[in-house]
């Protein structure tokens, strides 16, 4: 079987070849069965393949898609939070801005107290002084 073509093996349709497991181009030679079962091994492992890596990538973007949720979901909780916040804060400024006023007043009456107070130690020294002096005059009679 080996001849001028460098250890080629004749096929059994044409002649010489270098593989009696490749099939031949022309259109109507059958293919080598061999080769057919492999190449649908090969086409069915590789469509495998691919399913695998799409529903990867899909089980990919269904991850994000609860991510994305989940994160919408702290988002308007968030929101909601703040608004709460705001709602409370704007409560409580007007609260302090009605007080104003009173809070005034509070802190003139504080003054006022504190100078009767200064007033009352005052009075309170003078009246000592003047009990040591009449009871100096009458210590004297």
């Amino acid at each position: 079987m080996e001849d001028d073509y460098g250890g080629a093996t004749d096929s059994p349709k044409r002649g010489p070849t270098l593989s009696t497991s490749t099939s031949s181009f022309e259109p109507f030679d059958a293919h080598d069965p061999n080769l057919s079962r492999l190449a649908t091994k090969m086409f069915q492992k590789t469509g495998e393949y691919i399913s695998y890596e799409l529903s990867s990538t899909v089980e990919d973007y269904k991850l994000i898609e609860n991510m994305n949720k989940a994160m919408m979901g702290k988002v308007v909780e968030m929101k909601q939070m703040s608004e709460s916040i705001t709602a409370k804060n704007n409560e409580l400024n007007q609260k302090y801005e009605e007080l104003k006023p009173l809070l005034k007043k509070i802190e003139d009456i504080e003054s006022t107290v504190d100078k009767l107070e200064a007033a009352a130690y005052q009075l309170d020294s003078y009246t000592v002084r003047l009990e040591n002096k009449f009871k100096a005059l009458k210590a004297k009679k």
